[in-house]
């Protein structure tokens, strides 16, 4: 028989088996009947946070065409549960699932601010920006326990290093003292990612994230506060939001963005089986027209992994999506520059206070 059980408020309904393991769980429904008939809870969905302590913290970013140097995460791991998410496949590294584990094990590395101390009074570290969330969003649901974001940014402050940030959650206003501080010596620039103006869509894409309507607030309030912000309109994926890029970027300009990138989905490793389960139980009448546009935009196959193309794709659906971006582009950021961070203050706070002498 087939369940019709579902994961509730997650993205991934099922655990993906994890390349790297030599064991495979597996929920299967006759399992899940057996519950049902005894009143037993087959799963409780609760999220687990579990402290690690890495040795390092900043990460040299090699892949030429993400537009960072160097990232660090505080989280692994993301309760977002972003269904298209790519930094899914890392969770495999330690070692769990890059479906259901990655939303709901989150890694919570508490000695991160330590470490970040470290590098930057490091002698032979030259100031870069360090951008956080390269992989998991730093503004997920634990850092309202843990703060190790904020306890970061003040270090980041203390050093007048610069930072980037990448999130989709309005938590982020949460740091305004700090963002303000840092935006006075043009020490930071934020990225909000705003993937629909469809409440609807996002519940289903991204289950635990912030509101589009919070999302839009939080850039209105931190351009307001003239703290450049740059919308994230990624990823554009077809048959879902493809249609929106128009409507996406004249309202994240309205509300004060100053620039506007974009990405068309690829579904890299584990991801593609993971989407694929999803959009079946989710949206099961969309689901062959969406998969097959998708591939369409990548020769055929759920993903591409070459450098400079696996983001943009190829044919003519990818081609329609550029050229509806380079349309909106022209149309509402006009004449707006998204600025370079400054890097020239960092070596003389290298002792944590500016140097007279």
């Amino acid at each position: 028989m087939k369940s019709d059980f579902s994961i509730k408020g997650r993205g991934a309904q099922k655990n993906t088996f994890n390349k790297f393991s030599a064991y495979n769980y597996e929920t299967r429904d006759d399992f899940l009947e057996f519950c049902r008939l005894e009143g037993e809870i087959a799963d409780n969905n609760k999220t687990q946070y579990i402290p690690v302590y890495p040795k390092t913290i900043v990460n040299k970013v090699t892949s030429p065409d993400v537009g960072m140097s160097y990232s660090m995460n505080m989280y692994q791991g993301c309760e977002h549960g972003c269904i298209y998410c790519y930094a899914r496949n890392a969770h495999e590294f330690w070692g769990y699932s890059a479906g259901l584990d990655f939303e709901r094990k989150i890694l919570v590395k508490h000695n991160a601010p330590k470490l970040l101390e470290e590098k930057l009074k490091s002698k032979s570290w030259k100031a870069c920006t360090i951008v956080l969330s390269g992989n998991t969003d730093c503004y997920q649901p634990a850092e309202q326990e843990f703060q190790l974001t904020r306890k970061c940014l003040e270090i980041f402050l203390k050093y007048r290093h610069p930072v980037g940030i990448i999130t989709k959650n309005a938590l982020i206003l949460r740091d305004l003292d700090i963002l303000r501080k840092l935006n006075e010596h043009g020490l930071i620039g934020v990225n909000i990612s705003v993937t629909s103006l469809s409440e609807e869509t996002r519940r289903i894409l991204e289950p635990r994230t912030t509101t589009i309507k919070k999302r839009l607030e939080a850039i209105k309030v931190l351009s307001d506060n003239g703290i450049p912000v740059n919308a994230m309109l990624a990823p554009i994926i077809p048959g879902i939001n493809s249609h929106e890029i128009l409507n996406l970027a004249k309202t994240v300009a309205h509300h004060g963005a100053l620039s506007m990138a974009f990405t068309v989905v690829r579904l890299n490793g584990a991801i593609g089986h993971i989407f694929t389960d999803w959009i079946h139980k989710t949206l099961p009448n969309k689901a062959d027209k969406v998969l097959h546009q998708i591939e369409e935009c990548h020769g055929g196959s759920l993903n591409d992994s070459r450098f400079g193309i696996r983001s943009k794709g190829e044919g003519k659906i990818a081609t329609q999506i550029h050229d509806m971006v380079s349309l909106a582009k022209r149309t509402y950021f006009k004449n707006r520059t998204f600025p370079k961070l400054n890097t020239d203050l960092h070596a003389s706070y290298k002792d944590g206070q500016l140097k007279l002498f």
